[in-house]
């Protein structure tokens, strides 16, 4: 099971926000390079980055995005604002490993079949369905949809994609413990790895995810309670790796 921490960007610095309001954000750090550095000697081998500015408009981050890129060797993955078959490209071209989806799988999955279907390009980008109560949410959690979240999480294993990153926004950033059940569901719909993420509180969460996942949960993804340290991500990957032995 992969343990992946995660660096959320606005400005060039570290932040996370709460159930995805900007209104509610919090700074940690300044040089994401050396987060990302960090996270890699304690043993990770997959960082999660969201360009929060390029999810909404306002700019990217794709200067600091390249420099994380040349400061780590481990895998590394990229949302936030990747609306199109360019923008696809764009991070693929700056050595990213894999290009996350999210409103524009929701909104419109013909045009990310389309991409999938002339290149290997699905391969290499990653689903991401944020929900509230099994309904996708999009545009940054502003929007609503009626699409249901595990319909589109088997749409997304349909049309090549490589993995299903499944998000219930009650808990993201509230360290209120994961959705473990919630995942587990769309896990057995996506018939593609699908990983955990928000709610993440504390270490223990990692052994409650092992065991009552069922081994259909591929790994999770942890923000706060890293940077606010009640998660010790060595510790944690130790437990994985204990498992899998």
């Amino acid at each position: 099971m992969l343990v992946i921490p995660a660096i959320d960007l606005i400005g060039g610095r570290c932040v996370r926000l709460r159930q995805g309001s900007y209104t509610d954000t919090t700074v940690y750090d300044s040089d994401p390079e050396k987060v990302a550095r960090s996270f890699v000697e304690a043993g990770a081998e997959r960082i999660h980055l969201v360009d929060l500015d390029a999810a909404r408009s306002h700019g990217d981050n794709c200067a600091t995005i390249k420099r994380i890129r040349q400061s780590v060797s481990c895998t590394l993955e990229v949302g936030g604002g990747v609306r199109d078959r360019d923008a696809v490209d764009r991070l693929l071209d700056l050595g990213i490993d894999f290009a996350i989806v999210g409103t524009v799988l929701a909104r419109d999955p013909d045009a990310v079949a389309r991409w999938t279907a002339d290149s290997d390009r699905g391969k290499r980008m990653i689903a991401s369905i944020d929900a509230r109560e099994g309904i996708v949410q999009v545009a940054g959690w502003q929007e609503g949809t009626e699409v249901n979240a595990r319909v589109l999480a088997r749409t997304a294993g349909e049309i090549g994609l490589s993995a299903v990153e499944y998000t219930n926004i009650a808990r993201d950033g509230m360290l209120s413990g994961p959705d473990v059940a919630g995942t587990r569901n769309v896990a057995k719909a996506a018939g593609i790895p699908v990983i955990l993420s928000g709610g993440i509180a504390s270490t223990a969460d990692t052994d409650l995810i092992i065991r009552e996942g069922q081994g259909l949960i591929q790994g999770f993804i942890v923000g706060r309670a890293l940077y606010e340290g009640a998660f010790d991500l060595a510790q944690a990957i130790a437990m994985t790796r204990r498992e899998e032995q």
